[in-house]
């Protein structure tokens, strides 16, 4: 069912695209060596500046059994595959870190694209109507009140930390 919830979810969203970097692990820079407290984000200074605003989103949805790493790697995978198909440039890449591969992160690939809060958020508007449109999510939610956070919380999302890749950060964390 993940499985067919992913592959209709990454030819919806080949609209503007998701392309995912490698999943093979990086290389941690010098600063990042040493290991970071528990309230840090090891990502932080890697991946994207330091969150400018850090919210707490509360979902109605309960985790579907059997929602493992292996199953959130896959949906940002099968995301990733269907957008680099994209005909045009995708302006920004998504991917997923975190030993449990439940943080989820997007990063702007072209200055100014999402460098506001607005912009930010009309990104996750459009993935949560891409997300309406499948059946997986219609079959566990109802579909016009759910949003993007609650399809994360559904497959076990902790976190979504969305980027323009320069000063701008805004991260949410999903309750």
């Amino acid at each position: 069912m993940i499985n067919r919830f992913a592959a209709s979810l990454a030819v919806l969203v080949a609209f503007g695209a998701l392309p995912a970097l490698a999943q093979q692990q990086q290389p941690k820079p010098a600063a990042a060596a040493a290991t970071p407290k528990t309230d840090e984000d090891k990502y932080v200074g890697y991946y994207y500046p330091k969150p400018t605003a850090v919210e707490t989103y509360t979902s109605p949805m309960q985790t579907i059994a059997g929602a493992e790493r292996a199953q959130r790697v896959q949906f940002a995978t099968v995301v990733s595959q269907g957008t680099i198909q994209s005909a045009y440039r995708v302006p920004y890449a998504v991917f997923v870190k975190g030993e449990k591969a439940d943080k989820m992160i997007i990063v702007g690939l072209q200055p100014g694209e999402m460098s506001t809060i607005f912009r930010a958020r009309a990104i996750l508007a459009n993935m949560t109507t891409m997300s309406r449109l499948s059946p997986f999510f219609q079959e566990r939610t109802i579909a016009e009140d759910a949003n993007f956070f609650d399809l994360l919380k559904l497959l076990g999302f902790q976190q979504i930390t969305i980027s323009d890749g320069d000063k701008f950060t805004h991260q949410v964390n999903i309750k």
